[in-house]
């Protein structure tokens, strides 16, 4: 049985992750998207259990004793992480499984499941990255500063990741995240299983 591909979206704050992945699983919804766990307060519009599952500080830390997150991290702040059971089930049903997580995480990610796909989103410009923030209007001008110097770290660890897709257009983008999953599929040490009992066959013709 086919076991599920484990893609990996991340990048800094600000880039749209969220949007451009919301565009990938309306186009392609039997892909399951992760939903992780967070301590940081719910941003207006964002849904307990759709979003993120918001937790109390004690609540998070009592998951990390338990084994609960195949990875976790914390991040300006506050605490975020990826539940180990829902990644496995999936990955085991063969469900290809989606995970927005901080680049942090996915570093974690890649250190456990070094198959996983990593895909980093970036934005047109580190001026298009501030001015995004800052239209946002969620954050402090020092919450902004640290995101901003933060943002500067992430970027240099692009070089890590196997894709990088930049978020100019949200269609655009997620046309390129879904033409990566394509080719992802079309690999040949994933479809040799396909063609190796024809090629047998020929062999025993040939003989």
């Amino acid at each position: 049985m086919r076991r599920g591909e484990l893609i990996v979206i991340s990048g800094p704050s600000g880039v749209g992750k969220g949007t451009v992945v919301a565009e990938v699983l309306r186009r392609r919804p039997d892909i399951h998207f992760s939903v992780s766990y967070t301590t940081r307060p719910a941003r207006p519009g964002e849904v307990d259990g759709k979003n993120y599952y918001f937790v109390s500080r004690e609540t998070f830390l009592d998951m990390i004793a338990r084994g609960d997150f195949l990875e976790y991290v914390e991040y300006v702040g506050n605490f975020y992480g990826t539940s180990l059971r829902q990644i496995e089930e999936n990955i085991c049903a063969g469900t290809d499984a989606l995970l927005e997580i901080e680049v942090q995480g996915a570093a974690k990610v890649r250190a456990r499941c070094p198959d996983a796909v990593l895909i980093f989103i970036a934005a047109p410009s580190f001026r298009e990255l501030e001015h995004r923030l800052r239209h946002r209007g969620t954050d402090s001008e020092e919450r902004i500063a640290r995101r901003l110097v933060t943002a500067h770290r992430e970027y240099e660890e692009a070089v890590r990741y196997d894709y990088i897709v930049v978020n100019d257009h949200v269609e655009d983008a997620a046309d390129d995240i879904l033409a990566i999953l394509r080719a992802e599929c079309c690999k040949s040490s994933k479809r040799l299983g396909l063609v190796a009992h024809d090629t047998d066959i020929s062999a025993s013709e040939k003989e």
